[in-house]
């Protein structure tokens, strides 16, 4: 099975996470804080949940 990569949604010179589920690509948004964490919860395989924990600095 041939994949063909569509990389045009993918923007190298920017700081971003992205998840890859059945040939479709998703961008994660960063913590409005600019401070946190992201979490992909898999299943059989695939992405099925992403949690984003936000922090404050102080």
């Amino acid at each position: 099975m041939e994949m063909v990569v569509n990389i045009e949604k993918i923007n190298l010179l920017e700081n971003a996470t992205y998840v890859v589920k059945d040939g479709k690509i998703e961008k994660l948004g960063c913590p409005q804080s600019g401070y946190g964490k992201q979490t992909v919860l898999w299943q059989n395989g695939k992405p099925v949940v992403i949690e984003v924990n936000c922090s404050k600095k102080i």
